[in-house]
């Protein structure tokens, strides 16, 4: 007797795997330089330091108990304390809610944000990770396309001009994924004066801010307006493995937000919450870890962003790179980055194509390149294949 297999919720409808996490799967052959992921290199991770913070943690053994679903409090105050700093004002503990990295905070934020076919508008090209919670919620999602200064705020009104009405907009504030582009000051203010005029939600989600190369990050969104969620984790200036984010969000966002995360996994981990607030708190130290970084990351991208325009010449438009961990290229003689992309892994080159993020737009010209986990010289390497690729 053969049994049924009970269905799975409809939601589950039109959604589509991570093509980044496929590609990822297909690309691991030690003989392929990958561009494609987008993971901060582990030899710049302070393991040392995060062994002895987790020696410090593991002294206490009540430290190994259940903490608050809102976050471990310590960490909490630190996290109040930096983004005090960050925004220029006043960010009570109150505000701050710690998630299992800040793709949880977008998650569980969609879920007290949105009911379904509520709308979202969010950039093009878009970051997958927000797409992927978007349509799980079952939003309807419209886009606006970015330039050098980041979001189309021309666009935006365009749409509140016809009538539209979004519960949320999303933005990867500083050095876009995939775009490589920030939103420049003057649209941060727009943005959220367009936030309060309307009546909807900003979601800025920035976990590249901390990563510039010549100059800070512009003060952000969050600086203008309440209406304004930010979100921020320790991945790329720490470690992913800590799965340590945040939010920052008005009092009863964070109340609602806590009543979905007690049924999602009651709380995050105490152990490396406490490791993370040792880290943070640790401010000369952490200074000098997150420049260290920097240093290596620019080096890297002037690297990549070099050899491409001097290997393609005008048959690309690249960003440039000023932070973060992304390099966006549009191929200006028609080349088909999705075809081209089994020849590039012949070569052994990997990269992400631009159809990957694509929600309006046809980016099948474009890819995003990643310069994080590999040094100047496989850069360089890892440019000569795509030439190869490309001349075939």
């Amino acid at each position: 007797m053969s049994a049924t297999i009970p269905p799975l919720s409809r939601r589950l409808d039109g959604m589509q795997s991570s093509a980044i996490r496929d590609l990822l799967k297909l690309t691991s052959r030690a003989d392929i330089i990958g561009l494609a992921g987008g993971l901060p290199d582990a030899e710049l991770m302070p393991r040392d330091r995060i062994a002895v913070a987790a020696q410090a943690a593991l002294a206490d053994r009540s430290r190994l108990q259940y903490t608050e679903s809102p976050g471990w409090g310590p960490l909490r105050e630190v996290l109040a304390a930096r983004e005090s700093a960050r925004i220029g004002r006043p960010v009570e503990v109150d505000e701050v809610f710690v998630t299992h990295g800040s793709q949880q905070a977008l998650s569980l934020l969609a879920e007290v944000l949105l009911d379904p076919g509520a709308l979202v508008i969010c950039e093009d090209p878009a970051y997958v990770g927000a797409l992927q919670v978007f349509r799980a919620a079952g939003a309807r999602i419209e886009a606006v396309p970015l330039d050098a200064d980041g979001m189309r705020l021309d666009a935006l009104r365009e749409l509140l001009a016809a009538g539209e009405r979004p519960a949320v907009v999303h933005t990867v504030s500083n050095f876009h994924n995939p775009g490589g582009v920030t939103l420049s000051s003057e649209r941060r203010s727009e943005l959220a004066e367009l936030a309060e005029t309307h009546g909807f939600w900003v979601i800025e989600d920035d976990p590249y801010g901390e990563l510039w190369f010549d100059r800070p990050s512009p003060e952000p969104v969050a600086a203008y307006s309440r209406n304004v969620i930010r979100l921020s984790s320790v991945s790329k200036i720490l470690a992913p493995s800590l799965r340590v984010g945040w939010m920052v969000a008005p009092t009863e966002v964070c109340r609602a937000v806590e009543l979905l995360k007690q049924g999602a996994d009651l709380c995050g981990s105490a152990l490396t919450q406490q490791i993370a607030a040792d880290l943070l708190s640790d401010t000369d130290w952490l200074a000098a870890q997150v420049d260290s970084v920097r240093t290596v990351y620019g080096e890297r991208a002037r690297a990549l962003v070099g050899a491409v325009r001097e290997r393609f010449g005008d048959r690309v438009v690249s960003t440039d790179a000023a932070g973060g961990m992304f390099v966006w290229v549009d191929f200006t003689d028609g080349t088909d980055t999705q075809a081209m992309l089994p020849r590039a892994l012949d070569a052994g080159v990997a990269y992400v194509p631009g159809n990957a993020f694509a929600v309006s737009t046809d980016y099948s010209h474009s890819m995003r390149l990643c310069f994080t986990t590999s040094d100047q010289v496989i850069l360089g390497e890892a440019v000569d294949r795509l030439a190869k690729a490309h001349a075939q």
